[in-house]
């Protein structure tokens, strides 16, 4: 064998001999009909083929077979249908009949690891062209392909040519990917028991369901130490994962160009997919997702998996991890796996979180504040100043009274102790899942996984699009490189155009700021005779603040998901401009810049309202306006502006997950049923396999990636905001186990089967929870201090009580600031068609939220000395939570080891009996030479190692 020249670095295929394979013609395109012609005694039995007919036959398939491979390819794709029709009405082979729901080359042996599908345009010869050396190329590395002629399809123009994976193909890139496969079957004991074990039957699998094969020692494979394997079936060896694995890796290198051509930046499949070369290329699903497969040789794994997994009654079971790495690849299995036990460790944080709902709830008749400004006796004679110029009259305080018995159920000490709760929940959560990762690492074979030797591979696109050349130290082989001006020049352009997404987002977020203030003022003029009040049940809860915040709310949703549209776009073609050398760093940047953006467009506007409404209004004679415009920066209620962070974080964060559910299922459905809506009409024999799953959608190689961004969006919601709403992670969880059945709803039964991908880790995703979660400490700390009026209370019971009482008696009074009348400029004041019936000139003063001097004093209008107390408060109340949480999350994370002790020892155990069985293995072969060489006659000196050159020259080959 030898390597295919044109390829830098280390991807160039190995191309088979005919020692190596079946016997090959010249072009491999005898080999190509064989496979199309390879079940004649499917069409006629052997008793009734006389030898007259048999010769007869053989002639004519060979000039057929002789006529095709001297056509070297240059005639349209008619030709090769056109013989194989030949072929089988020679053979009387029925194609209707072999074109059944089968993974099987028509001889029923031959399993297909992978599908390709093209359309035969009528002006397509460049395309043509592409497709043949293509697939000259393939069956020169040692695959073997077989065509479906157009006829046969459901919509009568689409080609499908199905591919096979020999075993010395098979077996030489294993080699070559250092595969790991097993050679003993593990005999350590398992010790994993847990104590009233019985608790759990009711969520567990059945057992060959989640643990679908015995779990072995395993070894990266090598192909000159076969017989040490435990290969008992060279088919079947291979999983059909692995087998996609290996025709994936040889057809994304694999080029399509003439050796004379000299165009060697021509290759892979994605280019080919990129150009419509071909339409689809794919892996099969093993049988349709309701049925098992007829064939008793192919696995059903597919209908395993949606019966026990994909059915949203099954929300309550335990998911089989095994088999969704079996059959997806460890990438896949990776991320279900981590969304399983980030929804179960949610139901830790929703069962607290409910309780200090449930607390808020509980303590809602001791909530001293909200009777007072309920009270006519006091909220009723409190007469408040304008919230807005002109349209804004003025209002007792009392109308604020359900948004202050509202504000308790969230405001309150329980919401302290979630905050902090919540802080040390996340490291548990993240740690655990080191462990619980550590664990998947060992048991799916992936602790010496190199993953920078297979993901570090150059990008097809990088050595496309990178024409210079320089020499690499290490491989001292010419490889393409990007010019440090071409890259700074990218970097800057991309860093710009994001810079500009961003600014977009903020302009939008001002635009909804504007919208608030704008529309305040004219719900106020609407609502001043409180016309809702008419509407049942829910006409008493409209305010203007409530009407304004919801309105914003749902504008800011759909300004929010516009945007997100848009810019996914935007960030994969500026990551694309980029060009990025490697698939790693191609995703970290994607990553980088869709987080980046997701971050601002989903959490700035509860930004907002946690952190800047209300803050910079200024007082009455002396308000703060927006940039300088007519528009009043907004006002909190009396009782604070948590339950608008509340408002805000409910509609965002539901509106989100339900959108995103809804889209996920229903979008694909729809495409799907669409898309298949002639083929439904066909009987089961002649709807086949690949014809099914190219009527599904594509998972794209950044399935994952929006679905773990989701996901880290959703995080952040509940642990960013959590103080503000306690009953966030209780939505998350429902959410969760919704997403976690729609997901493998839809990865099952409406999408084709994706091409299996190796993982240890969640990768990048890791990385920004830490930093969330150390954010998330800050922003609730700030959220308690700042948002809610928890310290401001506390200043006040055991500061500033006339009485000096445990009590919230006067704090209302105590909180509000008084401003006369008199003194309020003309254009500050209401128009007097604004002002409500019961206002007249008797009132001389107005009270608003500060801590202010009142008129006539002699620092009137200065905040007050308790202001500053308060703030002190606030600042020393972070300072404290901060250290604390943070002091106890780096204790338990110290605490708990990142791999557990159990899993530690279990790895050095295997490694310590690979070695041994290995050493065995050589032993018993040196010896097995050794005693060969004694028992034959040779006329030189024998040699200790007589195969040693032969070895070098292999290793010299690969």
């Amino acid at each position: 064998m030898h390597r295919i020249t044109g390829k830098a670095g280390g991807d160039s295929l190995i191309e088979m001999s005919p020692t190596d394979s079946f016997n090959d013609d010249t072009n491999g395109y005898h080999q190509h009909v064989s496979s199309s012609t390879g079940s004649l005694q499917q069409g006629q039995s052997p008793s009734t083929l006389t030898p007259d007919v048999c010769v007869e036959t053989c002639e004519s398939l060979n000039t057929s077979m002789a006529s095709l491979a001297q056509s070297d390819h240059s005639d349209s794709p008619q030709l090769e249908a056109q013989t194989l029709e030949r072929i089988e009405a020679m053979t009387g082979i029925d194609k209707q009949q072999q074109s059944k729901d089968s993974v099987f080359f028509r001889d029923g042996v031959r399993r297909i690891d992978f599908v390709l599908s093209y359309i035969d345009d009528k002006d397509g010869e460049r395309k043509q062209e592409r497709r043949k050396v293509y697939e000259a190329n393939l069956v020169n590395v040692g695959l073997e392909l077989e065509t479906e002629d157009k006829s046969e399809s459901d919509d009568g123009k689409t080609y499908f040519v199905k591919v096979h994976a020999p075993w010395e193909v098979l077996a030489t890139y294993a080699d070559v990917l250092k595969i790991k496969v097993p050679f003993k079957v593990n005999d350590i004991p398992d010790n994993s028991d847990m104590p009233m074990n019985w608790l759990s039957t009711p969520f567990r699998l059945p057992e060959h369901i989640m643990h679908p094969e015995p779990d072995y020692f395993t070894a990266p494979f090598n192909k000159s130490k076969s017989d040490f394997f435990l290969i008992d079936d060279k088919a079947s060896f291979f999983p059909p994962s692995v087998r996609n694995r290996i025709v994936y890796y040889i057809l994304s290198r694999c080029s399509y160009f003439k050796d004379e051509c000299g165009d060697k930046d021509k290759k892979g499949i994605k280019r080919l997919l990129n150009n419509n070369t071909y339409t689809a290329a794919f892996p099969l699903h093993d049988c349709r997702y309701w049925t098992k497969a007829n064939d008793a040789n192919c696995e059903s794994e597919r209908y395993h998996l949606h019966k026990h997994w994909a059915r949203f009654f099954c929300f309550f079971k335990e998911q089989p991890l095994n088999l969704i790495r079996k059959y997806y690849g460890e990438k896949i299995g990776i991320y279900f796996a981590w969304l399983g036990f980030y929804t179960e460790m949610l139901l830790f944080a929703a069962i607290v979180g409910t309780l200090c709902f449930v607390y808020g709830a509980l303590t809602y008749d001791d909530n001293e504040w909200s009777k007072e400004i309920c009270s006519d006796q006091i909220g009723g004679n409190i007469v408040m100043c304008p919230l807005c110029d002109k349209k804004c009259g003025y209002w007792k305080l009392n109308s604020t009274c359900n948004s202050s018995w509202q504000s308790h159920l969230f405001d309150n000490v329980g919401t302290v102790f979630f905050a902090i709760f919540m802080g040390i929940w996340v490291t548990l959560f993240l740690e655990f899942w080191k462990r619980r990762q550590a664990r998947l690492e060992y048991e799916w074979d992936l602790v010496d996984f190199e993953e920078e030797q297979q993901q570090l591979q150059l990008r097809p696109e990088y050595e496309t699009k990178c024409t210079n050349r320089k020499l690499n130290r290490i491989t001292q082989e010419m490889e393409p490189y990007l010019p440090i001006t071409s890259k700074f020049a990218r970097t800057c352009l991309s860093g710009a155009t994001v810079l500009l997404w961003i600014s977009l987002i903020i302009a939008c977020i001002i635009g909804v700021i504007a919208y608030r203030l704008a529309v305040y003022a004219a719900f106020a003029s609407i609502m001043k005779d409180n016309p809702t009040t008419n509407l049942q049940v829910v006409g008493p809860y409209i305010t203007p603040q409530l009407a304004t915040s919801v309105t914003a709310s749902c504008i800011n949703f759909v300004i929010i998901m516009i945007l997100n549209l848009m810019y996914e776009r935007v960030a994969v073609w500026i990551t694309d401009m980029e060009i990025p050398k490697t698939h790693l760093e191609y995703e970290n940047k994607l990553t980088v810049k869709m987080f980046l953006f997701q971050f601002v467009n989903y959490y700035s506007s509860c930004f907002y309202v946690a952190f800047f409404k209300g803050k910079f209004v200024g007082y009455p004679g002396n308000y703060a306006y927006m940039f300088g415009s007519k528009l009043r920066n907004e006002e909190c209620d009396p009782g604070g502006c948590l339950i608008e962070l509340t408002t805000q974080l409910v509609i965002v964060m539901t509106g989100k997950q339900v959108w995103g559910n809804i889209q996920e299922a229903l979008v694909p459905w729809m495409m799907n049923w669409w898309g298949s809506r002639k083929a439904r009409n066909h009987p089961e024999s002649l709807y086949s396999r690949w014809e099914q799953d190219n009527d599904l959608q594509g998972f794209g190689q950044l399935g994952l990636f929006y679905e773990y961004l989701e996901m880290v969006i959703q995080f952040g919601f509940i642990t960013l905001f959590v103080a503000s709403f306690p009953l966030a992670p209780l939505l998350a969880l429902i959410n969760n186990i919704i997403e976690v059945r729609v997901d493998a709803w839809k990865l099952t039964t409406q999408f084709r089967r994706p091409v299996a991908a190796k993982a240890h880790s969640i990768g990048a995703w890791e990385e920004i929870l830490n930093g969330m979660a150390v954010l998330s400490v800050v922003t609730n700390a700030f959220i308690v201090a700042f948002t809610s009026d928890m310290i401001p209370r506390l200043v006040y019971m055991y500061a500033y009580h006339p009485k000096r009482e445990m009590n919230m008696k006067g704090y209302i009074n105590n909180s509000l600031s008084v401003f006369n009348i008199a003194a309020i400029p003309y254009e500050n004041k209401p128009d007097d068609e604004e002002n409500p019936s019961w206002f007249n000139s008797s009132i001389s003063s107005c009270r608003y939220r500060d801590y202010r001097y009142p008129s006539g004093h002699e620092n009137q209008y200065d905040h007050t000395m308790q202001f500053w107390h308060i703030l002190a408060a606030k600042l020393a109340f972070i300072i404290i939570m901060e250290h604390v949480v943070f002091l106890v999350k780096f204790f338990v994370a110290w605490m708990i080891p990142d791999v557990p002790s159990d899993v530690r020892a279990r790895v050095k155990r295997e490694r310590y009996l690979v070695q041994e069985y290995l050493h065995n293995y050589e032993v018993e072969k040196l010896k097995l030479q050794l005693s060969q060489n004694i028992h034959e006659e040779c006329n030189c000196t024998p040699m200790i190692y007589p195969s040693l050159p032969k070895h070098e020259v292999l290793s010299e080959c690969l």
